[in-house]
């Protein structure tokens, strides 16, 4: 797991520890060796945006544990900005920071599912991939590519016996709420990070959605209406 030191990465990973899931978890963050011992993980650091990282942590988890059974790619956020005064530079980082370590884990991960005819990879992306924000640009630009991408990783992959979701939160009580999100909310309220975000990633990783596969799953309390 990837970017596990906080928010819905911690989240995630007390879900899955809870479920009794051997994980081991990586972040930029010292923070991740608290997380980790908390709850009897692997911790380490690495860069989400470093393949050589992505890769390391993949190996490790096959060094321990012989198979891996799922995988959860958290990534950090890109800056805010006016959408047509951000620069070339902005751009190419948010690429960095949000479609390339889905991309470059599945790479690593894909091998290992195909020969073990299993396993599940949950990316975590945002609503903004569905109804875009001038709030969020670059996120609102880069997950919608980031659909795309396991879009077509299913449409290649998906009779090799594993599974790629991916959870598209609004907004999550890890941040201080704000009225103006809150009014735009049908719920009324952020997203219990742990129990709300963390329980549906380890929902999509379980046997419980074993016939569940190229889905975005919005957890957004009704932000976005895709009945």
């Amino acid at each position: 797991m990837t970017a596990a030191s906080s928010g819905i990465g911690l989240g995630a990973a007390r879900a899955l520890a809870a479920r009794g899931w051997s994980l081991v978890l990586m972040s930029r963050s010292e923070k991740i060796k608290a997380a980790a011992a908390e709850l009897g993980a692997t911790a380490l650091r690495g860069d989400v945006t470093n393949d050589d990282d992505i890769a390391r942590l993949i190996s490790t988890a096959m060094d321990l544990h012989g198979r891996i059974d799922g995988a959860v790619i958290n990534t950090g956020h890109p800056p805010k900005g006016e959408i047509l005064e951000l620069t070339d530079d902005d751009w190419h980082t948010a690429m960095e920071i949000i479609l390339m370590p889905t991309v470059r884990a599945m790479r690593h991960l894909a091998p290992i599912f195909a020969r073990q005819k299993s396993g599940a990879a949950v990316s975590v992306s945002t609503y903004a991939a569905r109804e875009p924000e001038l709030t969020y640009p670059l996120s609102a630009v880069f997950r919608a590519a980031l659909s795309g991408f396991l879009k077509l990783c299913v449409a290649r992959h998906g009779g090799e016996g594993w599974r790629i979701n991916a959870v598209l939160p609004g907004f999550v009580d890890n941040y201080p709420s704000k009225p103006e999100a809150l009014a735009k909310i049908p719920m009324g309220r952020y997203a219990a990070v742990e129990y709300e975000m963390g329980a549906t990633i380890a929902f999509l990783l379980s046997e419980d959605s074993g016939y569940i596969t190229g889905q975005g799953l919005l957890v957004d309390g009704g932000l976005v209406r895709a009945i």
